[in-house]
């Protein structure tokens, strides 16, 4: 049978069902049932309903209830990892990495679900305010829609659902399309929780219905994590709600000529090609300093070489392959007109179905989509400068502003890259890939709006409500 989604404790089937199949080699893995426009509304109304109970629970019933998350999602860690391994094609290196994330995040929003508190201030800084007493306190916004990507179904689910139960809120989570067996097991972990069944449904749907929640009123936030001309199109029709974007990039990483060159190769080589590169925060644009550019291309591509190419449910797979065959082929063809307007081919190239090799490409310019896009996919694109300044310019001449990484040793070089590269987050020393599950994440530029990491998702999830009191 096909698996079923959730509307507020109700397991559901419908007449419309989504085969998904592994990447690898394209066998059936299993099916969903997809969701009526009419469960979608039931979902909606349950919400309204649940939030009346969610926002009641005090803050130690919903730790409780997200350590109980964590303790299940522990005992199922391996059901996990395999689901996203098969319905996704993620290695398993990387799919361990990610249920270990989750479990953290889910850590992290139980310990913040004792920390949402408020500010008592005074007033009377006029003569109007005095014999008066200011309060603030953080109240749950109502219903959130958290709509997550296909790259990290797990924890970047998480990344909404803990913040949404440390604060009280009702949600709907809305997996993608071609990742819906991992929230099936999720969804059921959360009713086992404990969290009041109408006060969350998991519904697989299509993206058209997803729309039409997007527009309706009864949605106080919208939490998105995806691609940016999707999101940006939520943000148009979202009206009045709250709306989160995390969205892509293609991230730039310099290497300046006092760097460490063995940790840049090591960095470059895992933050490049991690996921097969289906990462909005993967390394894409390389930047050299000229007198070192030939010592870190010759270190970088026999570590690119070393990289392991196959089946994802191997343990020492590097790199399996990517979401479907028809992302393949657009990597191929991005990869086919920077060779054909100039590029140099320094390693990989070829593609197999769903697999693209890992990929290095030489002598690129900056309107090459294989930079000025995301490309998400192994490749990445190796250009040498002369001078800091113009890393710097080459860095931010791109529509996006999510992460960045910098080698250096100076002090003033970092300093100096940490005010003017436009980004939400610069990695020092480090790739751009790096990420840790409470540090503020997030883009500028085409790359998003809002931050999340447990803490900024929380104030995100609540509106400051200020009570003043009169003592005359």
């Amino acid at each position: 049978m096909p698996q079923k989604f959730l509307v507020a404790g109700e397991w559901r089937s419908s007449d419309d069902v989504l085969d998904v199949h592994f990447s690898y080699d394209g066998s059936w893995v299993d099916s969903a049932y997809m969701a009526s426009d009419r469960d979608l509304d039931d979902a909606i109304a349950a919400a309204q309903r649940g939030f009346a109970v969610s926002r009641r629970l005090p803050g130690h019933k919903r730790t409780e209830i997200l350590q109980n998350l964590n303790r299940l999602m522990r005992e199922n860690f391996d059901k996990l990892v395999d689901l996203m391994i098969m319905e996704g094609g993620k290695n398993r290196k990387t799919a361990v990495g990610e249920a270990t994330r989750a479990l953290q995040t889910i850590a992290v929003s139980a310990e913040e679900a004792h920390r949402i508190g408020g500010e008592v201030f005074s007033i009377d800084w006029t003569p109007a305010g005095e014999n008066r007493q200011g309060f603030t306190k953080r109240m749950p916004i109502g219903t959130i829609l958290c709509i997550t990507p296909f790259n990290y179904p797990l924890n970047l689910a998480c990344h909404k659902i803990g913040p949404a139960i440390a604060t009280g809120n009702a949600f709907i989570l809305k997996p993608a399309e071609k990742t819906p067996l991992s929230s099936v097991l999720l969804a059921e972990l959360i009713l086992e929780a404990g969290y009041p069944p109408e006060a969350f449904s998991m519904v697989n749907c299509w993206g058209a219905q997803a729309g039409e929640m997007v527009k309706d009123d009864r949605i106080a936030m919208i939490s998105f994590t995806g691609s940016a001309s999707v999101g940006w199109q939520i943000k148009a029709n979202a009206g009045r709600k709250k709306v989160v974007l995390e969205l892509g990039g293609n991230a730039g990483f310099i290497v300046h000529d006092d760097a460490d060159m063995a940790l840049a190769v090591r960095e470059a080589a895992t933050g490049g090609f991690a996921n097969a590169g289906q990462n909005c925060i993967s390394v894409q644009r390389m930047l050299v300093q000229a007198d070192v550019y030939e010592e870190f291309a010759d270190g970088f591509i026999s570590a690119v070489k070393a990289l392991k190419v196959g089946d994802p449910r191997d343990a020492d797979t590097d790199i399996g392959p990517l979401i479907n065959e028809r992302e393949a082929q657009r990597v191929e063809a991005w990869v086919g007109e920077a060779l054909a307007a100039g590029a140099t081919l320094l390693h990989g190239g070829q593609r197999s179905g769903t697999f693209f090799q890992p990929t290095v490409l030489g002598q690129t310019q900056s309107e090459m989509r294989v930079n000025c896009e995301e490309v998400f996919a192994p490749v990445v694109t190796l250009r040498p400068y002369r001078d800091w300044d113009d890393a710097i310019a080459i860095i931010n001449d791109s529509p996006y502003g999510l992460q960045a990484g910098v080698f250096t040793r100076d002090i003033k070089r970092i300093m100096d890259a940490w005010e003017r590269i436009d980004v939400g987050g610069l990695m020092v020393n480090s790739a751009s890939t790096f990420r840790v599950d409470h540090m503020p994440y997030g883009g500028i530029k085409a790359s998003g709006l809002g931050r999340e990491g447990v803490k900024y998702t929380i104030e995100d999830m609540t509106e400051l409500r200020l009570m003043v009191m009169n003592l005359g």
